[in-house]
């Protein structure tokens, strides 16, 4: 018979310990949370200083029978909850669901689930910590505030099924400031002059910088005919040569949020996607005769630091496997930033030594990626630094100067193992020169002025969104994916080519609430609350203060809203075609995955259709039809016959209004991560990427 009795929150969790614990040991899984606010109302006091109402949640009656028949059982219950605030909650409200005394020594956490970490985690339980479960509280409390009193009103004056929150409103402005500010942009033209130089048989390309020494930018045609015409035969002078050393450091250790950023551009993964994820990795894999074992520390975190052990670990695994050359000198300085609560480390493998190769055989493809980029996060930053030799070269002809930038990798230091993405896509290389001297001269061999014009701020991305959310300390690494999510799973914005678009609905909620609420959108107010949290957290302030102190201006507000907020009808637009069942019209309408067609006669016609977009290209398959932009049931974009299931012409790739010109066949734009090229579906003709 089992002495103790240890509760987490998954069976995957529950599994992975219960094999490090032994016999006298049984461990299950609560499944999450067992008690919280009810959804038929708002549960929350007001009068009674927001004292909570809290019911044990549907669904989960049998859970807490089972655990209350096993705490009978045994000596001694432990609360086993992942290590932080919400995990925290989870503890407290199983201590009052099971009647376990909260001031006892139940609570055990610990920050990876490996042999060691769990056997040390429990030589040294502690009370369950009540400034946790206060902040946490508090978060409850203050959404449930502002979400169960504006969304009636929007349900009221907009439409059913609306919500309003904190941070997700934040969000959706970000996303609809951007563009507006995107439509109101007006270009501006620029010109760039790129030449082509030659020592001996050597070319090399340099750009225009200025005149006489002095960077000068050219804003119209006429400043570069000027330039040019001062240009006098092909001869330039090598006037200056600048080599120097620069080193470039590794990056940190993943948080939550660069995780989700780097899986973003790396995977192409969805920040919720991530998560699940690197739920997966932490709770535990089955590795053959190894059993299950943890491979990740713990996946929410806004803090970079990792343990000693994980440190000399990770130096003993890069002299072994590169070299002494390749290890870090002296200590990594981790920069704590003011808004990161640094409750545990970053997130990295618990053992450096389940190398990413060895453990092909018993990840899935999804698990294997996101683990091989956490694995070579940790080993690149435990490295030395990078250096480069960057070298400079002014040439001069007639006063006009070009200037000429090389560089090359002279030691690949942490490079060896993993270099950072970017928004851009775009890969570093090697742009080198040849071995320039001062007083040579170069021969021109070409030159080529460029017209530009400036272009708008780009639409936010999941992992661009991610990164000025917490650059302005608006919501918490557990938040972030669930509010990306939440925005679309509302329809007030919509996924375009991975880029978020506002839809008309988002336009019309949001600007309800900035007439009404508008603290609730002020960027600087959410980040205070953020603070003021984190002050609960760390026990220097009262939770029902903080809440006090919100509500009293807010309660005001809403008086105010349900007098004077008006109704507003969202008209639906005419689809300008009839309806192939019953003759009426078909209107737009919006849905949770932005627009689509449905009868106006509804609901006696329930008919709907997807909106699809001609390119203005003839099938090439029954040359009859037109080919039209669909979109798959996970919204990729991909492009078919009109005329389907007649014809079931079908490419991920998007056809052009011209033929191969070597063999008269479709071309299509296939994008790269060089950008969009334009190739042939039947032979290998190819075009330069634009």
């Amino acid at each position: 018979m089992a002495d103790y009795l240890v509760i987490v929150e998954s069976p995957a969790k529950a599994k992975t310990i219960g094999k490090y614990l032994g016999k006298k040991y049984i461990v299950k899984a609560s499944m999450g949370h067992v008690r919280d606010l009810p959804k038929s109302q708002m549960g929350v006091n007001v009068e009674q200083q927001f004292e909570p109402k809290y019911i044990t949640i549907r669904g989960k009656g049998p859970v807490l029978k089972e655990l209350k028949t096993a705490a009978k059982k045994v000596k001694r219950i432990y609360l086993a909850a992942d290590p932080d605030r919400e995990g925290e909650a989870i503890a407290w409200h199983l201590a009052h669901s099971l009647d376990i005394d909260e001031t006892s020594e139940c609570r055990v956490v610990f920050n990876e689930i490996t042999q060691q970490a769990i056997k040390d985690a429990f030589k040294v339980p502690r009370k369950i910590n009540m400034d946790l479960v206060d902040a946490q509280q508090a978060r409850r409390i203050l959404d449930r505030l502002v979400g169960y009193n504006i969304s009636p009103l929007l349900w009221k004056k907009v439409k059913k099924g609306l919500s309003a929150g904190r941070v997700q409103s934040v969000a959706v402005k970000m996303i609809i400031d951007r563009e507006k500010e995107i439509k109101a942009f007006v270009p501006e033209e620029y010109w760039s002059i790129e030449a082509q130089f030659t020592l001996g048989n050597e070319p090399f390309e340099a750009k225009f910088y200025g005149i006489d020494g002095e960077k000068q930018d050219l804003r119209s045609e006429q400043e570069v005919n000027d330039v040019l015409s001062k240009i006098k035969g092909d001869k330039f002078d090598v006037t200056s040569v600048k080599k120097r050393e620069r080193k470039r450091n590794p990056v940190t250790p993943f948080t939550t949020s660069s995780l989700q950023q780097e899986a973003a551009r790396k995977l192409n993964f969805r920040a919720k996607k991530t998560m699940m994820v690197a739920q997966q990795l932490y709770e535990g894999i089955e590795l053959g005769k190894e059993g299950t074992v943890g491979l990740i520390t713990y996946m929410r975190t806004d803090s970079t630091r990792i343990s000693e052990t994980a440190q000399v670990e990770t130096k003993e695994y890069i002299e072994k496997n590169y070299g002494t050359e390749y290890c870090r000198q002296g200590e990594r300085t981790v920069k704590k930033d003011k808004k990161s609560q640094d409750a545990h480390e970053a997130i990295r493998p618990t053992s450096v030594y389940n190398d990413p190769k060895m453990l092909k055989s018993f990840l899935s493809r999804d698990q294997l990626r996101l683990y091989k980029l956490i694995w070579e996060r940790l080993v690149a930053s435990e490295m030395a630094p990078a250096i480069m030799d960057t070298m400079s070269v002014d040439l001069m002809n007639q006063g006009v100067m070009f200037r000429a930038t090389g560089s090359k990798v002279k030691f690949l230091g942490f490079m060896k193992v993993y270099i950072e993405g970017n928004d851009d896509g775009k890969k570093e290389e090697d742009r080198l020169l040849p071995d320039l001297e001062e007083n040579q001269v170069v021969e021109k061999a070409d030159i080529e002025p460029n017209q530009h014009f400036t272009q708008p701020p780009p639409r936010y991305t999941e992992a661009r969104l991610v990164k000025t959310l917490e650059e302005l300390g608006i919501g918490r690494p557990s938040t972030f994916a669930p509010t990306l999510d939440t925005i679309q799973r509302r329809g007030y914005v919509a996924l375009e080519d991975k880029r978020f678009v506002p839809t008309e609905l988002g336009e019309i909620v949001l600007e309800l609430i900035v007439e009404f609420f508008p603290e609730i959108l002020d960027v600087e107010f959410t980040a205070k609350m953020e603070n003021d949290l984190d002050s609960i957290e760390e026990g220097e302030h009262n939770w029902i203060e903080i809440i006090d102190g919100f509500y009293t201006g807010f309660e005001k507000r809403l008086m105010v809203a349900e007098e004077e907020m008006k109704e507003v009808e969202i008209k639906d637009e005419p689809a300008g075609e009839d309806c192939e069942k019953c003759g009426n019209d078909m209107v737009y309408k919006m849905g949770r995955y932005g627009k689509f067609m449905a009868c106006s006669n509804f609901p006696d016609c329930r008919n709907t259709k997807a909106i699809v977009k001609d390119i203005g290209v003839k099938c090439p398959s029954c040359h009859e039809g037109n080919i039209v932009e669909r979109k798959s049931k996970k919204r990729r974009t991909f492009f078919g016959c009109d005329r389907y299931p007649d014809c079931e012409f079908v490419s991920w790739d998007k056809p052009i209004a011209r033929p191969c010109p070597k063999c008269e066949s479709l071309l299509a734009e296939k994008k790269t991560k060089k950008g969009v090229q334009v190739q042939c579906t039947s032979c290998d003709y190819k075009e330069e990427n634009n």
